[in-house]
């Protein structure tokens, strides 16, 4: 008995040696933990993330909501993105770096951390706060249908990314405080810039639309602008996905919403990259010199695909692909770092139209900004793509 017992020992380190890697289910939970706790190990704040001085900004809130998802399994990741929160929020619900008539939609996103931690801890800071945040979109600029600017210094522009930083923190608080108008306002925005940035013949959608005509980034009859962003694209099918959270199943637009996730992520399969499995910095030109995979966009794609699949939203077939394009970012975009610590590549750092100095947002400008390893939008999506597909 103790020699078939020592067998079976001995058979189980051998099995567990040979494998490379851990089931898929196990791996994906590992690479989450991975990050979230390199994170902590090289920043004792995120208020301080790669080196940067402290702001109040979507991404590092983006970043927090994901470490914060690891929470239930050890509280030390919630208190750590706890604190990010509240360097910015003050006990008298002030928000240090927000400023309402800036009119600066990415500021909202924070908003989805704030409701966290209201229903968490009850602390009036968090209300006060989260009704800051309500007040500008209130009166936040619109385009005559009633799109949201972008921002202020953007008038008359609807970008992709603006969807995902105020829709699902809108329609929590229409859930949370029982606004249902706040719902309607979200499915008006998400059909609203579906119809003003879709491409007909590839089903995808452009980075921007600007409805003066005006910018030189735009095609000058439509509005849109040229070219097709992964991470824009990533920023609007989150959108979706967690907006779902949150609308009852009998508004009367949650179909609308199924259906543009299902059209959208159909449009995306088709521009993926077929040996790798991973999606492109300008999503319909792989081929083209310059252009390389890009991790966040790929992140946000698979943590979508999946979610998609398991909520009954999208084909099942979506689950698959999530799995063997995360296999393949860890293959190809995860590496170590001095510090013995995984580090994410291949990210994008920032993209935009506009502004001064000017972007014209032509194929050049995509895919010769600057990568950043583990910016915190790519960090951030991976380690909730590695979540999803864990639970």
């Amino acid at each position: 008995m103790k020699i078939s017992v020592s067998l079976i020992i001995i058979g189980l380190i051998i099995s567990c040696s040979v494998k490379k890697t851990p089931e898929k289910d196990q791996q994906a939970e590992s690479w989450a933990i991975k990050f979230a706790d390199a994170t902590m190990t090289r920043y004792d704040s995120l208020v301080t993330y790669l080196g940067k001085k402290p702001k109040y900004e979507y991404d590092l809130a983006f970043l927090a909501s994901a470490i914060d998802k690891l929470g239930t399994a050890d509280s030390k990741y919630s208190e750590y993105a706890k604190a990010y929160i509240d360097y910015f929020v003050q006990e008298d619900g002030k928000i240090n770096g927000h400023k309402l008539e800036d009119y600066n939609i990415d500021r909202v996103r924070p908003g989805l951390n704030m409701l966290d931690l209201y229903e968490r801890t009850g602390d009036e800071k968090y209300k006060i706060a989260i009704e800051t945040l309500v007040s500008q979109m209130e009166t936040h600029p619109r385009t005559n249908a009633g799109g949201f600017w972008h921002k202020k210094i953007y008038p008359y522009q609807m970008w992709l990314d603006g969807i995902y930083m105020a829709s699902p923190f809108l329609a929590r608080y229409a859930r949370d405080f029982n606004q249902p108008k706040w719902f309607d306002e979200v499915t008006f925005q998400i059909k609203e810039i579906y119809n003003r940035t879709l491409d007909a013949n590839t089903g995808l959608l452009y980075h921007a639309w600007d409805e003066s005509r005006e910018q030189r980034w735009c095609n000058p009859e439509t509005g849109q602008s040229k070219h097709f962003w992964s991470r824009a694209a990533g920023w609007y099918i989150m959108a979706l996905v967690d907006v779902l959270d949150y609308l009852p199943e009998n508004h009367k637009d949650r179909p609308a919403v199924i259906e543009i996730l299902n059209k959208y992520s159909e449009a995306l399969l088709k521009v993926q990259d077929e040996k790798t499995g991973l999606w492109y910095q300008v999503l319909d030109m792989g081929g083209r010199e310059g252009n390389y995979l890009e991790a966040s966009g790929t992140a946000m794609f698979i943590y979508a695909f999946a979610k998609g699949a398991k909520n009954g939203y999208l084909d099942q077939k979506y689950l698959d692909i999530a799995n063997k394009a995360f296999d393949s970012m860890v293959e190809i975009m995860v590496t170590t770092g001095e510090d013995g610590l995984p580090v994410l590549t291949n990210t994008c750092g920032a993209c935009g139209l506009g502004g001064n100095p000017y972007r014209e947002a032509d194929y050049n400008y995509y895919v010769t900004e600057i990568q950043v390893d583990n910016d915190q939008k790519g960090v951030a999506p991976f380690i909730l793509a590695a979540i999803e597909l864990n639970k």
